[in-house]
């Protein structure tokens, strides 16, 4: 598949992880948490050709009984003199305990974007005790109740998902609501390499998505994503190929 040419195609990269689609969550709580909270904050440099065209920010804070996962991109001054962008989404996910410890129970997902004229504000509550999820669209005043199975996860809870997941060698799997489906996204396991950020040098693992919604797995060309190759699998490098070159994000600090 095709990816776009265009220089704003990096400010998306967040939207393909939409862990490349955050903003204030109207109305809502996080989970009930106890005085002990964990918190990572990631920053990355979004480029093109070596050219900063944005930034981006994802940020963790989990407790034993719940997790807030918050992103946010938008593009460098000299971009958003003829294409501004600006995109949120928040994540609010619980932590449960199961047979095989614990598990994530999406609860909130809420995705804010402005890139150039173009808007949406998009909301998902998730009931897994009834295996549903309320979609609604706060610009079209649309909502609509949709069956989904009780393990579904929003976009970016999926991609916290991943992270707490063994990575092997063989594919991983996902269970997605986005774009008014359910997606079993399939995510492989490509390799393993040392890479060198701003932030440091890091031995990763590197994981590809299949592409099929609107979300965090955007349908946008091929992503790979490298994470640490350990328990944290902290997200340090992105890249997207487009007809030329590619489009990344690096981790340049943050709290983690």
């Amino acid at each position: 598949m095709k990816s776009k040419t265009s220089i704003t195609s990096v400010l998306l990269i967040f939207l393909i992880l939409s862990f490349l689609q955050s903003g204030n969550m109207a109305n809502s709580e996080p989970p009930q948490r106890p005085s002990i909270e964990k918190k990572e904050i990631f920053r990355y440099d979004l480029t093109w050709m070596g050219i900063k065209a944005g930034s981006a920010t994802l940020k963790f804070s989990e407790t034993d009984t719940g997790v807030k996962i918050s992103s946010k991109a938008e593009s460098a001054d000299w971009v958003s003199l003829f294409y501004r962008v600006e995109d949120r989404a928040v994540s609010l996910v619980k932590i449960v305990d199961n047979e095989n410890g614990t598990c994530l129970k999406a609860d909130r997902y809420r995705i804010r974007i402005r890139e150039g004229r173009h808007r949406r504000d998009k909301e998902i509550l998730f009931y897994p005790e009834k295996n549903e999820a309320l979609y609604i669209n706060h610009l079209e005043n649309e909502r609509k109740t949709f069956k989904v199975p009780g393990d579904v996860l929003d976009p970016l809870s999926g991609f916290y998902q991943i992270r707490r997941m063994d990575i092997g060698s063989e594919p991983l799997f996902v269970k997605i609501f986005d774009s008014k489906k359910v997606w079993n996204v399939k995510v492989d396991v490509i390799g393993r390499e040392t890479v060198e950020t701003e932030a440091g040098s890091f031995k990763t693992v590197i994981v590809k998505p299949e592409l099929r919604s609107e979300g965090i797995f955007n349908k946008k060309g091929e992503i790979f994503i490298y994470l640490t190759d350990d328990d944290r699998h902290i997200p340090v490098l992105l890249k997207t190929k487009v007809l030329i070159g590619y489009v990344e994000a690096e981790l340049v600090g943050g709290r983690f």
